[in-house]
């Protein structure tokens, strides 16, 4: 399988974690329940079931049944589709606090790509068969639902925009935007993002060679747009380039 290792089965989820929140953190974290109340943050809580990922392993296939909200409380998860040639193309990257499937949970549908660990990840999930009732007793969820799949699908719209486009510089722009608004920390010399994706993905993204994606990076380092800390971090000191 391309991509990941094929799961039958996860690890048991450790609660040693979350005694203190009664997972209720995790609920708190998903925009789409941010403004429910305690007594709706209780019942939502009741029906999370949790899973535990290690890195590299497939959490859904394409063409499996997507019937529940995915909520990871803490990792990282990768949603991606490959091309007729098995080049890969990154979709969402998920990071602590980040939910996918709003809409499976108001209709049932098939997964249109894989959802992979990118590291060893703690994952919350709501199955649509009981998330139902919840909905019937409190309908007005469904506009939140209806609002954070259109961001999804905003965020979608610029990212086919960017893959038309035959330019690599604009394509890696558009990805370091992303990263910005996902895993961005300020600090006094600019903004370091945590890069979840490895050099090898990043040339997925973008069109290119790993070799390319390394070379470019140090361009950008050279010009004084942004600094390599290493691997796994960069910081970002013109945010401004990345803006399209």
């Amino acid at each position: 399988m391309i991509g990941g290792n094929i799961v039958k089965e996860t690890l048991e989820f450790p609660t040693e974690g979350c005694i203190t929140c009664g997972h209720k953190m995790c609920t708190k974290k998903v925009s789409l329940f941010s403004n429910l109340d305690d007594h709706q943050i209780e019942t939502i809580t009741g029906l999370i079931e949790r899973k535990q990922y290690k890195k590299g392993d497939i959490v859904m296939h394409t063409g499996d049944d997507f019937n529940r909200l995915y909520i990871v409380n803490h990792g990282s998860l990768k949603a991606t589709t490959y091309n007729e040639d098995g080049k890969e193309q990154i979709l969402y990257i998920l990071n602590d606090g980040d939910s996918l499937g709003e809409l499976s949970l108001l209709k049932k549908v098939m997964s249109p790509y894989d959802l992979i660990a990118l590291k060893d990840s703690y994952i919350c999930t709501i199955p649509k068969q009981r998330f139902d009732a919840f909905i019937k007793e409190n309908v007005e969820i469904v506009f939140g639902i209806l609002e954070s799949a259109h961001e999804k699908i905003i965020s979608l719209e610029k990212l086919v925009g960017a893959i038309a486009s035959n330019d690599a510089d604009t394509r890696l722009r558009f990805l370091i935007q992303r990263l910005i608004q996902e895993t961005g920390q300020k600090n006094p010399e600019g903004i370091v993002i945590n890069l979840q994706l490895t050099r090898e993905d990043m040339a997925n993204f973008v069109g290119v060679t790993r070799e390319t994606i390394s070379r470019k990076l140090s361009n950008l380092s050279a010009k004084g747009v942004l600094k390599i800390l290493d691997n796994k971090q960069l910081l970002i000191i013109e945010q401004a380039y990345f803006e399209l």
